[in-house]
């Protein structure tokens, strides 16, 4: 089943921008991006590589090296408000109110501590166990996130297991700490297509166990498809498009997110017959963060764009149970 109940946010994000600092100039990786996403719901951020998916989610968890970056917005986590950025406090949201799966699990694992003594050291931290008490709620949490011998998985090393295999421990290492938010940042990065979907198997049940909100933050169409309920679109850093999983598939209202689509290769299912549509690819290339274009950024590689598109930023609007930042949106079911 894909519909859920779903309930009141437990992260909702307002005009988040991240401006990086460099010698060119100011570069806007993330511009007034809101969002919401609510109680056991799990969303997908998707968009090219580059569009500032990751950047939102170091944002969120308050990762973005201050030195480096001015970052602005409010983001609230169950309705409170989280601290500042220099503030105190962000130790207890990263991990107890928010945690986060990263890209390579192979480089946020330590290599020179076994995966117990890192779980361990993660449920004393945030649920406060002793030595002997961390040790079996980590064998329960490996065993409960699908390992068959999980005593031998607490005593190896991350180089003894396999790309799949860490993945799988960075999800129990993040939820073991109850957090109320998961960010899983390209997940399924270089694994193979059967690890894949257990990975995503996992996150799945994981959510409907534990009632953990999920970020799946990607580029490939195909995971979102596999376990979001709904999706939200990222080009050259702002939010095009935003909707249930159903409606973005199959009638797409922002040219972006059609031609993402339209990309994507396609095969033959059981069953059909007749032509299959080759990919079609964008036209063009994603505009560098120190030369975007006024108004809509994706103008010029848009079919439908005019003097306005390039002119004016659109604004977000509602349609039919999407909300889409376009001048001209496409027409819908």
């Amino acid at each position: 089943m894909r519909s859920r109940s779903i309930s009141r946010p437990v992260l909702s994000v307002e005009d988040l921008s991240v401006t990086f600092r460099s010698p060119r100039g100011p570069e806007t990786a993330v511009d007034r991006v809101s969002f919401e996403l609510r109680e056991g719901e799990i969303a997908g951020l998707v968009g090219e590589s580059g569009c500032g998916k990751s950047v939102t989610a170091l944002a969120l968890l308050n990762l973005v090296p201050r030195e480096r970056a001015e970052v602005t917005g409010t983001i609230r986590l169950a309705g409170e408000t989280l601290p500042p950025r220099d503030g105190p406090g962000w130790r207890r949201v990263r991990g107890g109110g928010i945690a986060m799966i990263f890209q390579e699990p192979g480089t946020a694992l330590d290599p020179v501590f076994t995966i117990g003594h890192q779980l361990g050291r993660v449920i004393r931290r945030h649920r406060g166990a002793g030595a002997s008490a961390a040790r079996g709620l980590a064998l329960e949490a490996l065993e409960q996130g699908g390992f068959p011998q999980p005593d031998q998985v607490f005593r190896a090393y991350p180089h003894q297991l396999s790309g799949g295999m860490r993945q799988l421990v960075m999800i129990v290492m993040a939820l073991v700490a109850r957090p109320r938010v998961l960010i899983a940042d390209e997940p399924t990065t270089a694994l193979d297509v059967t690890t894949q979907a257990l990975v995503l198997q996992r996150l799945r049940e994981l959510r409907e166990s534990t009632g953990t909100s999920i970020l799946l933050v990607s580029h490939d169409l195909g995971v979102v498809a596999t376990c979001c309920e709904r999706a939200l679109v990222m080009y050259c850093g702002r939010l095009v498009e935003e909707a249930p999983y159903d409606t973005l598939f199959h009638h797409a209202r922002h040219p972006y997110t059609s031609g993402l689509l339209a990309a994507v290769p396609r095969i033959r299912r059981p069953g059909e017959t007749g032509p299959v549509a080759d990919p079609v690819p964008i036209p063009g290339q994603v505009p560098a963060l120190d030369s975007l274009p006024r108004g809509c950024h994706f103008a010029e590689r848009c079919a439908y764009a005019d003097h306005k598109c390039r002119a004016e930023t659109p604004k977000p609007v509602a349609l039919q149970g999407a909300t889409v930042a376009c001048h001209h949106p496409l027409e819908g079911p």
